[in-house]
């Protein structure tokens, strides 16, 4: 999948590459878009996990967390967002979808009341997803250029951004 993108995997491909027979696949996933349900869903689990341990060095460091496994694993970052799968047809990339999104409720929790925090997460994981989003379709390739790194301009970019969970105003 990274080394080719998400257009072209196949239960068959996905096969010969795991050394088994083209069938076989077909006993752990209905059909391609299982497949794909389950390579998000392992992916959302990724992201949470690395969320989880990013966040024990401080919120900026989540952020430049999510950033860095999208730009570590762009196909799986926009297999995971970028709207080829529903999350409700597939129940397991829903719960794993939602355990990261309450990951980040969690880590607001501490600073602000329960609708708050909701909101305050939202907001931060627009924030890094669009840099994120930026960032791998080239929008920032001047300011991240040669000798330029972008664990770094992800760094400054997240520090010019003071989010206060107790400012946070439901619509």
């Amino acid at each position: 999948m990274e080394e080719q993108g998400v257009a072209i995997l196949s239960l068959r491909e996905a096969a010969r590459r795991a050394g088994v027979s083209h069938n076989a696949p077909y006993r752990h996933f209905a059909d391609r878009e299982a497949l794909l349900a389950a390579l998000a869903a392992e992916g959302f689990g990724q992201l949470s996990g690395a969320l989880e341990e990013a966040g024990k060095r401080g919120p900026r460091e989540r952020g430049a967390a999510y950033v860095r496994f999208a730009l570590e694993q762009p196909q799986r970052f926009r297999l995971m967002f970028g709207g080829v799968l529903r999350l409700g047809a597939h129940a397991g990339l829903r719960a794993q979808a939602s355990r990261a999104y309450e990951g980040l409720v969690r880590a607001f929790a501490s600073m602000a009341e329960p609708r708050a925090a909701q909101i305050t997460a939202a907001a931060a994981w627009s924030l890094v997803h669009g840099l994120a989003q930026l960032l791998l379709d080239g929008h920032f390739a001047r300011a991240t250029g040669e000798g330029r790194d972008n664990e770094a301009f992800v760094r400054e970019v997240l520090g010019a951004i003071r989010l206060v969970a107790r400012s946070a105003q439901p619509a």
